[in-house]
């Protein structure tokens, strides 16, 4: 009997041995399935169960004008954040999200997404971020569960909308969508920190944690004037209510140097304020819209009349017929002349005399003093999106090209490149980059990388400057004048093509001026282009008296005195004709 009783027992043994064996090694193949195996999956899980890393912003760099007025800066502000750490909160209530939309007016497309992560059970959830601090405080006072704020940096434009074009804006992460915001994002953004948000085992304690510090962006000066652009937006804005004209833009620049003092577009916008529908209020047309920029492109022809000597200033040129026609093209003058000496031309603006230079120049020259003037390239300037403008290769030429961009038609530019082959003219001969950026808090300034260079002579400069002078004192650009100040500048008047129509449209136009002050030491070159004005639309009459206004402004401001200097006498045809009597 006993004999048995063992056998049991040890039966009973082996078995019991036999299961505990297997179970022992059935839980440490599982141990080592989890703790080896799948580690990095548990981990992961155990991680976004309790805690969760987020990015710290870096406050980013401030924008100040060359003056060290501040155009840009950031401002902390709260983001409210709803997260289940930390208490027992396992959603957000339909009830509790009604408070707290009463108070933000959360947007359509925002509700919706904080309901799909309330249903997906997300553990983290923005609400809304950078908020008006009182809205914040009033959430506090609700005293809601899982509900919390914390400290964010928010982009704060303190001259509202002055020079939105070029400081452009940032995205709800502080990242640059266009301007200098943009173009300089890495210098502005700084270095992002991390933050570990979490929460006990327990889900009893919430907190904050810092593991890594951001790095603040570095600031950055530009080559703008504050009070230089509040006149030019206030006299921009002022001719576009007046003449109803789709949009206008003004650049102002220092020529000597290429620095941009101020750049103005309209219609324009408050960056402070929430983003605008349409894309086209973003753009900045002085270095983005190209047109046709008609009669101010005849400073190009006459530059490369003067500069080869094919055209004498003494030529005279028979403009009677107010017309001259090329097979089935036939080009008009504004006026009817009789006969004009080349100065006259350029001067009176005729169309007429200016392709009858163009003729006598012929392709190839107009070509490479088209192509000498930088256009059909991109300025440089330190700023996003800009266009490098349209000119057809000469092998596309047609035999209407040379008498049409004699006076400004098949060619597409945009305000900044006028502004920079006027400049040339100011400068005596030289190109000079035109720059923004005055200087890089730790760095030198970011300027262009072309270097200056001469495109035509000192002479041909010279020239110029008395034609263009008589075109303000006598000629077309004769809005412009201010009393004290001598002004060289040319007028522009440009129909629009028409692609229904399939031809240039009598009834739509493109107005501008350009010009710089004063003429033999110029502290100032200025362009406005106005696109389609109504009423009044040559660009005599539309913009050169923009010019005249900021240009009078802004040299008082400079305290650049005046001292009007009478030209040199160019040659008339009426001297002409006396000397020849």
């Amino acid at each position: 009997m006993s004999l048995i009783f063992e056998r049991r027992i040890k039966k009973r043994t082996i078995i019991l041995s036999i299961f505990f064996s297997l179970w022992t090694i059935g839980l440490i193949l599982r141990l080592i399935q989890l703790q080896i195996f799948q580690h990095a999956r548990l981990k992961q899980e155990v991680i976004e169960h309790n805690q969760r890393i987020d990015k710290i912003l870096p406050k980013r760099g401030t924008i100040y004008d060359r003056n060290g007025i501040i155009l840009v800066r950031s401002i902390p502000y709260p983001s409210i954040f709803f997260t289940s750490f930390g208490e027992d909160v396992k959603k957000l209530s339909g009830k509790e999200l009604n408070l707290i939309d009463r108070i933000l007016d959360l947007d359509t497309h925002d509700l919706k997404r904080i309901k799909k992560q309330i249903s997906n059970n997300d553990s983290f959830i923005w609400i809304e971020r950078k908020v008006d601090p009182k809205m914040a405080d009033q959430i506090s006072a609700l005293k809601l569960e899982g509900i919390h704020n914390l400290e964010e940096n928010k982009r704060f434009y303190p001259q509202g909308k002055l020079a939105a074009h070029v400081l452009g804006t940032v995205n709800i992460d502080n990242q640059g969508v266009c301007g200098i915001e943009r173009s300089c994002n890495e210098i502005l953004e700084g270095k992002i920190g991390k933050r570990l948000i979490l929460s006990d085992a327990k889900r009893r304690k919430y907190r904050l944690e810092i593991i890594q510090k951001p790095v603040a962006g570095r600031n950055i000066v530009l080559t703008l004037d504050e009070t230089i652009q509040y006149i030019t937006e206030k006299e921009l804005e002022h001719a576009m209510l007046k003449t109803k004209a789709k949009w206008g833009t003004v650049i102002v620049s220092h020529p000597s140097n290429g620095e941009i003092l101020a750049m103005a577009n309209y219609p324009t916008r408050n960056p402070n304020l929430l983003p605008p529908s349409s894309l086209d209020l973003n753009r900045n047309q002085a270095i983005h819209f190209l047109f046709e920029p008609g009669s101010t492109f005849k400073i190009v022809t006459a530059s490369a009349a003067i500069e080869s000597r094919k055209i004498g200033l003494n030529e005279i040129f028979d403009c009677s017929r107010g017309a001259i026609s090329l097979d089935k093209i036939t080009y008009h003058d504004h006026s009817s002349f009789e006969k004009l000496s080349f100065p006259e031309v350029i001067i009176h603006s005729s169309n007429v005399g200016t392709i009858q230079v163009g003729q006598r120049l012929g392709e190839e020259l107009i070509s490479e003093t088209i192509h000498n003037f930088r256009f059909g390239k991109q300025t440089g300037i330190q700023l996003p999106a800009e266009e490098k403008g349209k000119i057809r290769p000469i092998e596309q030429w047609s035999k209407y090209s040379v008498s049409s961009l004699s006076i400004g038609y098949e060619i597409s530019t945009t305000a900044l490149q006028m502004l920079q082959a006027l400049n040339v003219i100011a400068n005596k001969g030289v190109y000079y980059p035109p720059n923004i950026i005055k200087s890089i808090e730790g760095s030198s300034p970011k300027t262009s990388t072309t270097s200056p260079k001469r495109i035509i002579s000192e002479e041909t400069a010279r020239i110029l400057t008395g034609i263009l002078e008589e075109a303000v004192e006598q000629g077309t650009g004769i809005l412009s004048r201010i009393d004290d100040y001598k002004i060289a500048g040319k007028t522009g008047t440009a129909q629009k093509f028409d692609p229904e129509l399939n031809t240039y449209s009598s009834q739509v136009h493109t107005s501008s001026f350009m010009g710089f002050v004063p003429s033999q030491d110029p502290v100032l070159s200025i362009i406005v282009v106005i696109d389609d004005p109504q009423g009044e639309f040559y660009g005599g009459t539309v913009a050169a008296p923009v010019f005249r206004e900021i240009a009078r402004e802004a040299l008082r401001y400079l305290n650049i005195p005046g001292r009007r200097i009478m030209p040199e006498r160019v040659i008339t045809a009426k001297i002409q004709s006396q000397e020849s009597s």
